[in-house]
Order: structure tokens, then sequence, then C-alpha cells
């Protein structure tokens, strides 16, 4: 089965989603911050402030590579990967991208992002960067998920969409 894609505003819950979805589905989910922080034995702070955004960017595309030849996989991409094109084309091969579109705000006021580098120049920059991004995602998502009541019914509104998404998809090809 194809990869379900998950992107969206760093702190979104594409991680407890995904999670989620992969219980629900019996999938295996790969979140891309966690994958590169084994990879190099760093956490993302410690890789932007030791080696740069850019090579962190360049290490992100190959673990986009990488995972778009597996299948069957629950992917929670990083917030900023959705800003490489190449990344995103490449994960779009093997499965359908679900943008987790929470109010930035809402984020920014709720979640804990003492640990996520970009979002350390305060509220302001934070919904700057999530408006700037907000194309991005629109670009990429073959579905839209707006229900953040709680993280079960988050994943089940993804569920859903996924759900349909193939079954549309089937019933285009006969």
């Amino acid at each position: 089965m194809k990869n379900i894609i998950l992107i969206g505003m760093m702190g979104c819950g594409k991680t407890t989603v995904g999670e989620l979805l992969a219980q629900r589905l019996k999938k295996t989910l790969v979140d891309t911050d966690r994958l590169i922080e084994v990879r190099l034995g760093m956490s993302i702070p410690e890789i932007f402030e030791s080696e740069g955004e850019d090579y962190f960017r360049s290490v992100e595309l190959g673990v986009a590579q990488a995972l778009s030849i597996r299948d069957d996989l629950i992917i929670a991409c990083g917030g900023g990967l959705p800003t490489q094109d190449a990344a995103m084309a490449a994960l779009k091969e093997s499965g359908v991208a679900l943008w987790l579109d929470r109010d930035a705000g809402e984020i920014f006021d709720n979640e804990d992002l003492s640990d996520r580098p970009l979002a350390q120049a305060g509220r302001e920059a934070f919904l700057a960067r999530a408006e700037t991004r907000r194309p991005i995602y629109e670009k990429w998502a073959d579905a839209t998920i707006h229900d953040f009541t709680s993280p079960v019914s988050t994943a089940a509104r993804a569920k859903e969409a996924v759900e349909a998404i193939l079954s549309w998809e089937k019933g285009e090809r006969g």
C-alpha cells in the first residue's frame, strides 16, 4: 500500500497523529526529524547549531528520497521538508500527502517549541513562517485536515481522507 505522508507546521501534531494512524492501519511510523537525529547522533538543535540549516536540509532530502522507495509507511515530515521540491516530489511518488492545517497561533501558544530552532524568534516570526509555508503545504497536499479537537479525532479524519483518496484513485483506474 502507498505511504501516508503527513505535512504541516512544526508542532501541529504530525508525529502524534502518525502514531495513532500507524496503530489503526498496522503500518510503521517514520518521523523524518527523529530519523535524522538517530542517523547523525545529534538533536535537531545541535545539528542546526553545529552544521547549519543548509546541511540539515541536505540530510533531510536524502532521508526523503530513501523513504520514497519504501511503502506501507506513515511518514511524519519535518515542518520544513515540503519547502524542498525534490524531497516532496520523491515522497509524493510513493503515496498521498495530508496537510495537518492547525492554526499557527494555537500551536505557538499551546505547544512546547523549545527544541525547535526555527521557532525561537517569537510568535510573530512563527506566524509569518506559517503564512509563508501555507501555499507550499497547499501545493503538496492531497487532502487537508482541519479537525484538531483531539489527536484521536484528527487521526480519524486523516484515515477517512486517505480512504477517500485511495477509493477515488481505484475507481479512476477501473
